[in-house]
């Protein structure tokens, strides 16, 4: 394996160069104080290792002077690049064409919030193999609640899928170009990060810090956002709740021709064929509702189909920075 001295003596007239691929949404509040913090880094990394950086912002169609702050930001720095959509499409869209932008040998995706230290690349970058992975030790700082049902999701999601989806899992990773040009091969419309990470493979180093606060605002994330997310997540990565709904239809057939058979058999016997109708009507609409739910769990599983068989795109740019970084996929992945 060539390490990264070696790498850098091979190279020493082309310095590699670092990406740092940073979604945004309303996060004027925090951009100066990335910024800043992911200048010091860079000049850590420069030092210690040679490498240059360049800063590519994804404005996911923020409300606020995000787009402002990101024009200031280029205006005084030619490492600062980014792409502005003309609405928001959400952070998996952002990571994609931050991804797709990035020019770097190494890439690394964060948060703009610094809940992902840049501080972690320096260190990053001595561990790297194909991905540098960060999880979390604690929730420390999260409602209860919300702990509770990841964890439960990631349980559940684990049990059900054979891509293993680490537990406190960041989007926050430092990757080889090989790893982010076989991440990019996936071009589907319904992207879950955390699961596509895992499914392209390749070696993994893992990293835990502790929980940190947002440095400022306010996070977007809200229970429903984070429950749809999470559905997507199982949706992308999992045909068993489709198995699970064939299960339960078996399983209430079942159930319902015993319970035929006892009607006869009562009536027969008894001649009292009226008498518990309340409990037959409860039968009725158990049944109507797992039906239900059944066709809920086809349903999502035709959406799905149906935004990818339209071949939208991911995004539609508003504004760049005007420099052209359409990507290029390596011939090798």
């Amino acid at each position: 394996m060539i390490s990264h001295a070696d790498y850098l003596s091979e190279k020493d007239t082309v310095p590699m160069l670092i990406s740092f691929v940073v979604p945004c949404y309303n996060e004027e509040e925090s951009l100066p104080l990335f910024y800043d913090e992911a200048c010091r880094v860079a000049n850590v990394l420069r030092q210690q290792s040679h490498a240059e950086a360049e800063f590519i912002f994804v404005d996911d169609g923020s409300g606020d002077k995000t787009l402002e702050k990101l024009r200031a930001l280029h205006a005084k720095d030619e490492r600062v690049h980014y792409i502005s959509f003309s609405r928001n499409f959400g952070k998996e869209a952002g990571l994609y064409a931050g991804l797709k932008a990035a020019k770097g040998d190494y890439v690394a995706t964060l948060d703009a919030d610094l809940q992902d230290p840049p501080s972690l690349i320096p260190e990053m970058l001595q561990f790297l193999l194909d991905c540098v992975a960060t999880r979390r030790k604690t929730r420390k700082g999260e409602p209860p609640i919300r702990s509770f049902f990841a964890k439960m999701f990631y349980r559940i999601i684990n049990k059900m899928s054979g891509t293993e989806i680490v537990d406190g899992a960041r989007d926050f990773r430092f990757m080889t170009r090989k790893f982010v040009d076989a991440v990019l091969s996936l071009s589907e419309y319904n992207r879950f990060s955390k699961g596509i990470f895992s499914w392209v493979g390749f070696k993994t180093h893992w990293i835990s810090y502790e929980n940190i606060e947002r440095a400022a605002g306010k996070t977007k994330w809200n229970f429903w956002s984070l429950f749809k997310y999470s559905i997507e997540g199982i949706a992308g990565f999992s045909t068993v709740p489709l198995a699970l709904s064939s299960f339960l239809g078996v399983f209430c057939c079942l159930i319902a021709f015993i319970g035929i058979i006892v009607v006869v058999v009562r009536a027969l016997l008894f001649g009292d064929p009226v008498a518990g109708w309340p409990s037959m009507i409860s039968i009725m609409l158990l049944i109507g509702g797992l039906q239900l739910f059944c066709i809920g769990i086809v349903g999502e599983y035709l959406s799905k189909t149906y935004t990818e068989v339209k071949h939208r795109p991911l995004y539609l740019t508003k504004e760049t920075d005007g420099e052209d970084r359409r990507f290029t996929p390596s011939a090798n992945v």
